[in-house]
């Protein structure tokens, strides 16, 4: 039998021992001038999206909560609060930004959602370094595209493990130790630092809890803590990737050469999908396909008798469960598939708005959950299409679609347009909504970031 130990290494003859400092030399080496112009422009569009569902994320439950926290702490005033404004020192920054990003579930997922952990890591060490645009985009990039890497090496089945959270704080230490200048040895140092802060679990996920939200946040905390850690001359494991109780030994089973493959050539953020709707990725499909139906058909909720959802269990898993907003309504509605299908029937939407506790407790809603069941097809391997929805109609008998490609995914892009309405809306929520006036100089802001001279200067006029 194989063990675990075993199986963490390569499937050739490349030296297994060379990947953690492989990937701290790249580090150090990717510059600006390396970066794909495509790579280049899909980071902006997704710098400005995780921006936006961030704005909108400062109201959300858990966010108000942990700036609360964070500003009574206080301490040195280096890196900016997105939609809340003033400054706190770089870690609690990255943390804070990192919640709101995330507390939506509105932001770009891949592999793993990289751009809420990287992003506000890189944003608050290039704020307190005074780096340049282009140091700050080629470190966002380096770290988002770690965490996707790591996220995309898994070879097993999930253990139930966050994965954003285990791999983020690696993406997270890259970003930083980039924009602090550390060399390849102090880098290795970093990663092998995160190694030690790396966790998280889906538990969160399946008891609709708060700390969903934060995992993201304390993993991005993490990597740049770890990098900070490294720069003062604290050491870590050589192997902290593929050592014999390394990550890829310890936590899910992968081939952590799988990394290493194109690294520095393409960017694997270029794979990220944008979301079209502010709820887990494993509804998405479901969703897409009932909307299509009830818009196509004109369906009213009095004419619905039975919805049936058919997804794969990994998407049970996580949005399966009988919707029941219990003690957080909020989580509870973003990861129930029902919740979803409900929204779309009574309001032909999935939206921000529908997050809101008087929609999530709107007594519409709970009727028409318990008419939609869940089917489990567990020849269905993937976690986010394709998925199936059938509805029976008084008026038009039994209707179906199946959504075969993620929406919004690389596959399947937003418009331009539809892209901006959805940056529109979330910057004009949140705990302080965005003018036309500002809003306009932060999206020129991010489309000519190459110029920008001094990072801590970003966000002048804006916050």
């Amino acid at each position: 039998m194989t063990t675990s130990a075993t199986r963490a290494q390569p499937a050739s003859a490349a030296d297994a021992r060379s990947i953690s400092q492989s990937i701290a030399e790249h580090v150090v080496g990717c510059d600006y001038a390396a970066l794909p112009a495509s790579s280049i422009t899909a980071a902006k569009t997704l710098m400005l999206d995780t921006l936006a569902v961030g704005w909108a994320g400062t109201t959300a439950p858990g966010a108000p909560e942990a700036h609360a926290l964070l500003k009574d702490e206080g301490g040195r005033a280096d890196s900016s609060l997105w939609g809340f404004g003033g400054k706190l020192p770089a870690a609690a920054a990255t943390f804070l930004n990192s919640i709101s990003g995330g507390a939506l579930d509105y932001d770009g997922v891949n592999t793993v959602h990289a751009d809420i952990v990287a992003l506000p890591a890189a944003l608050a060490i290039a704020e307190r370094e005074h780096a340049s645009g282009k140091e700050f985009l080629a470190a966002y990039m380096i770290g988002s595209d770690l965490c996707s890497r790591f996220g995309g090496s898994i070879t097993g089945a999930h253990k139930g493990w966050f994965t954003t959270s285990i791999y983020g704080a690696f993406g997270a230490a890259a970003a930083a130790a980039k924009l602090l200048k550390l060399d390849a040895t102090a880098t290795r140092h970093a990663l092998g630092i995160a190694l030690s802060q790396s966790a998280g679990t889906q538990q969160s996920n399946i008891e609709q809890a708060l700390t969903k939200r934060l995992q993201g946040a304390l993993s991005a905390r993490a990597g740049v803590f770890s990098a900070q850690l490294a720069q003062r001359g604290i050491t870590a494991p050589r192997e902290a990737i593929e050592g014999k109780f390394g990550l890829y030994a310890l936590y899910q089973e992968g081939n952590p050469l799988k990394v290493l493959d194109g690294l520095g050539q393409r960017f694997e953020h270029e794979n990220t999908a944008i979301k079209k709707y502010p709820c887990c990725a494993c509804s998405h499909a479901s969703l897409e396909a009932a909307l299509g139906l009830i818009r196509e058909h004109d369906l009213k909720p009095d004419d619905v008798t039975a919805i049936e959802v058919t997804h794969s269990t990994f998407m049970h898993r996580l949005v399966g469960a009988p919707f029941n907003p219990g003690d957080n309504p909020q989580v509870s509605a973003q990861f129930s598939v029902q919740y979803a299908l409900a929204c779309a029937l009574l309001r032909r939407r999935m939206s921000v708005a529908d997050l809101e506790d008087s929609a999530i407790l709107d007594p519409a809603i709970k009727p028409v959950t318990e008419r939609i069941r869940i089917v489990v097809d567990e020849t269905l391997k993937s976690s986010r299409a394709p998925a199936s929805v059938k509805i029976v109609s008084r008026k038009h008998g039994t209707l179906a679609r199946t959504t075969e490609t993620f929406p919004w995914s690389p596959d399947d892009p937003p418009t331009a347009t539809a892209l901006q309405d959805k940056n529109d809306a979330c910057f004009a929520a949140g705990i302080a909504p965005l003018d036309a006036v500002r809003k306009a100089k932060l999206v020129e802001r991010v489309q000519k970031i190459e110029a920008v001279t001094d990072m801590s200067r970003f966000f002048d006029g804006i916050l």
